[in-house]
């Protein structure tokens, strides 16, 4: 049992990406001076958007070139993150990420798709993994033959996994993405989707192909925002057979009793903003959790009576990882060293690693750093947290 021995990398769906162009210009203008910057090899967890996958797939050569072009910098890639399909950073994506979602054809095709480019990326005996959305979001309509349609495409998409590795000895697996407010949002409607995945699977004769291509991506921020105990919620799945093909590395941020922290709630209605969905949630004293759809100003300045008298409130605001607070605000730290070290000591392969904190340029003013500096302090200290770890 051991953590993940490949280097330590970052989303780089931090950048604008909406050309080869612009993801090389994101290579060059950050992600190679983070590298500098820490002193060691860095992977790029690659975000690649429709458009630059299409580009990429009309050129015969396309998927050599980018090759290419990340040995050049030095850098490596194993992930890749296809959770948005489109513009990530367009005025407004909020629950437009989630779309298309898995019942439609273009969700599949984006996949697969990202699959045959990241087999030209791989390093030399490592296995790659793309990290997808939630099946789709519970506030967006969907069709009664949703489910099925949507286990027919990661099914098929599985299939053609298994074929990649018999035919050319490379093993790409899907890392399903549970969210808050998405079809997939707690641990336990991940262990339902699984077993109806898993039993369809089985009816279609590939259950050991399912199970080994089709996992999930651990959020540490999402299920930290669920209240969730990650450390169980990460032995749960294992023990349903789920692989946990990658973790995000990811901090939420929390309000320790806000019926009291008036500078706390004030701190937060600061991190609204127009771009990013920020799910919010409570946990009453009773243990229940409370959800609403979007942090807005009104929940931070005149929250209803049930919200003020909860113990604690967490947010989907992704926030540097090296960070226990931000001022009178707190994080969900503890959660990370938590799931990692669960990570490091009950699971008996390793999970991709990769740091994913995309809202640098939405944070409060009072909260940014440069870039290169952000991404370097979050790297280093997950370096120096994954050492402690380890016994390193």
């Amino acid at each position: 049992m051991s953590l993940s021995d490949l280097p330590l990398g970052y989303c780089t769906n931090v950048h604008p990406g909406r050309s080869l162009e612009e993801v090389l210009s994101g290579l060059d203008r950050f992600t190679r001076p983070v590298a500098d910057r820490i002193g060691r090899r860095l992977a790029a967890g690659l975000w690649l958007a429709a458009p630059v996958i299409a580009e990429l797939a009309a050129d015969q050569g396309g998927a050599r070139r980018l090759a290419d072009e990340l040995g050049d910098r030095d850098l490596l890639c194993y992930t890749l993150n296809a959770f948005p399909y489109g513009d990530f950073h367009g005025e407004r994506v909020k629950e437009q990420v989630y779309l298309p979602d898995w019942s439609a054809p273009e969700r599949f095709d984006y996949t697969l798709a990202c699959a045959d480019i990241l087999a030209a990326l791989l390093p030399e005996g490592a296995d790659g993994s793309i990290s997808t959305v939630p099946l789709g979001f519970k506030h967006l309509g969907r069709s009664e033959d949703f489910y099925p349609l949507a286990i027919d495409a990661l099914l098929r998409w599985a299939t053609a996994a298994g074929r990649r590795f018999d035919e050319t000895g490379c093993r790409i697996r899907l890392a399903i993405e549970p969210e808050p407010l998405c079809l997939l949002e707690t641990t336990d409607e991940t262990l339902e989707f699984f077993e109806r995945l898993f039993e369809e699977a089985e009816r279609r004769g590939m259950r050991d192909v399912a199970g080994d291509y089709l996992g999930v991506c651990y959020d540490v921020c999402h299920q930290s925002v669920e209240f969730e105990d990650v450390a169980e919620s990460i032995r749960r799945l294992d023990k349903a057979g789920i692989r946990l093909n990658k973790i995000h590395i990811t901090c939420a941020i929390q309000l320790d009793d806000p019926v009291n922290n008036i500078a706390g709630r004030e701190r937060l209605a600061s991190f609204v903003e127009p771009r990013y969905l920020h799910q919010a949630t409570a946990r009453t004293p009773g243990g229940n959790v409370l959800r609403h759809v979007d942090l807005d100003r009104d929940l931070a300045g005149s929250p209803p009576a049930e919200w003020l008298e909860a113990e604690a409130w967490r947010v989907h605001f992704h926030v540097p990882v090296d960070a226990d607070s931000l001022g009178p605000l707190g994080t969900t730290r503890a959660d990370l060293r938590l799931a990692l070290d669960t990570v490091a000591s009950d699971i008996d392969y390793s999970p991709h690693l990769e740091v994913e904190t995309y809202t640098w340029e939405v944070l409060p003013g009072s909260e940014q750093l440069d870039l290169v500096s952000g991404l370097a302090n979050e790297l280093n200290a997950t370096t120096e947290l994954l050492g402690e770890l380890s016994g390193n």
